[in-house]
């Protein structure tokens, strides 16, 4: 199918449906021992300065969301080596998969803190904070990358003398 863009450009549409593509991931650079090394530093942390503050009990749910947290990104490792390596990925297939984990993971923090309300909120607060140290730990690694061979094309370029 071939459309018109909004600049006037000829945009080409695939015959394939967006949910029957095959599901691609690029490599991401997830360090599952990097990981969990930060986030021991981190629930150290946390957990010290909850004891100093009188609720220690805070820093040990924050440990258990954190590990909760690496669970889950365990588990989406898992899953995309597994679904990726299949002949004809589906990003259908994936989709499910995470859903279904993440009620999970979701389920569980939510119990752990009603139940042990109100230092059980430590599970959520860990839960949340591993999600940025993912995201940190995972991207400034590629950011780093991307810099890298831009500044790379930028010495192979030739350089003009015209004045």
């Amino acid at each position: 199918i071939v459309r018109r863009g909004k600049r006037g450009e000829t945009v080409t549409n695939p015959a394939q449906p967006a949910q029957d593509a095959p599901l691609v991931f690029p490599a991401v650079a997830f360090s599952p021992r990097r990981l969990s090394v930060i986030c021991v530093a981190v629930t150290a942390l946390v957990a010290a300065a909850a004891a100093l503050l009188g609720h220690p009990a805070f820093g040990l749910f924050f440990g258990i969301g954190m590990a909760l947290g690496l669970l889950n990104a365990l588990l989406v490792r898992r899953a995309v080596t597994s679904i990726t390596a299949q002949d004809h990925p589906l990003k259908k297939k994936m989709a499910l998969n995470s859903a279904t984990r993440l009620l999970a993971i979701t389920v569980v923090g939510l119990a752990i803190a009603f139940y042990f309300k109100p230092m059980g909120l430590g599970v959520l607060f860990g839960l949340a904070l591993f999600q940025v140290i993912l995201v940190l730990s995972t991207s400034l690694p590629v950011m780093k990358k991307l810099r890298e061979g831009a500044a790379a094309e930028a010495d192979e370029a030739p350089v003009s003398n015209d004045g």
